[in-house]
Parts: structure tokens; C-alpha cells; sequence
């Protein structure tokens, strides 16, 4: 087992429809990965704030302050990342293990 501890940071706005899905997908992988992490949830409340943390929508999920799933875009939006606009266990998971 994997003795390292992480933290998971979901960020999202206040409305936004895939915060929740996000937020269990992560702790899923989190349990399957079997780390210690902590997960954490921080609500981007302005525009000018996503602009100053460069948020790349909602949800954005950081691992170690990192975001294993890149994006171009920088707003206070919801991020497309895919059918349901949230990474995948399987793709949380291997962001958890590199």
C-alpha cells in the first residue's frame, strides 16, 4: 500500500451542476488507490477570483495543488471535460498513482 498523503482539491462554483459527481469520483478513486488524501472543497465565488487562481472551470480537480487534466481555458464557466464534465475513477485513479 501507498504510504503518501495527498490532497484533493475539488474547486467549483456555487450552481454548478457536476461539483457532487466530481467530489465522489474523487473520493472512489481515493478509497481504490487506498492513499491517505484529504479531500477538500473550495467554492470559486467571482469571476475575478476564477481570473486570479487561474480556474479552468467548474469542476477543476487539483491533486497536490496540480491539475492532472489540463485545460487552456481560464473562467468562471463549467469545464467540458468530457460526456458527464468530470473525470472518470479510472482517470482520477491513474492521476492519483502518477
Amino acid at each position: 500500500m501507498n504510504r503518501r498523503h495527498v490532497t484533493v482539491t475539488i474547486l467549483y462554483f456555487d450552481g454548478c451542476p457536476n461539483w457532487d459527481l466530481a467530489r465522489r469520483r474523487a473520493a472512489d478513486a481515493i478509497r481504490s488507490v487506498g492513499i491517505a488524501a484529504t479531500l477538500e472543497l473550495r467554492c470559486v465565488e467571482t469571476p475575478e477570483q476564477a481570473g486570479e487562481i487561474g480556474f479552468a472551470g467548474s469542476p477543476t480537480v487539483l491533486i497536490d495543488g496540480r491539475d492532472p487534466f489540463p485545460s487552456d481555458a481560464i473562467g468562471f464557466a463549467c469545464r467540458l471535460d468530457g460526456a458527464e464534465n468530470s473525470p472518470s475513477v479510472a482517470d482520477l485513479i491513474n492521476a492519483l498513482k502518477s
